[in-house]
């Protein structure tokens, strides 16, 4: 439980540095950040699992590429969702979600089992 308490909230600390860096994304408050990373581990768990799937030769095919724009999609998403989180266009999206990606990458490690 403490590790999910962890992730969750280095997430919402990740969603607010991608935030401060990339233009055309924005966070009211940490709170908002906690929610907004709520929201999007639950799109990334749901829709993004099925998205995913589907579209698995296209990833292939695409190197992974399409992997970022599934994220980019579900980032916009969840600033539809969340108030006070705002995602402002398609490549502000997909510069988070790249980012997020590898933030997200180095979470995992960091509060890995041993």
């Amino acid at each position: 439980m403490g590790r999910l308490v962890a992730r969750w909230v280095l997430s919402a600390l990740a969603v607010l540095l991608v935030a401060h860096v990339v233009p055309g994304i924005a966070v009211r408050s940490f709170l908002t950040a906690l929610l907004a990373a709520l929201v999007i581990g639950l799109a990334n768990a749901t829709l993004g699992l099925v998205l995913k799937v589907i579209t698995f030769p296209f990833i292939i095919l695409s190197f992974g590429l399409l992997l970022l724009l599934i994220n980019a999609a579900l980032l916009e998403l969840a600033s539809f969702f969340v108030p006070g989180f705002y995602v402002q266009g398609f490549w502000a999206a997909f510069w988070g979600a790249l980012m997020l990606s590898i933030l997200n990458i180095g979470i995992k490690w960091v509060v890995r089992k041993d």
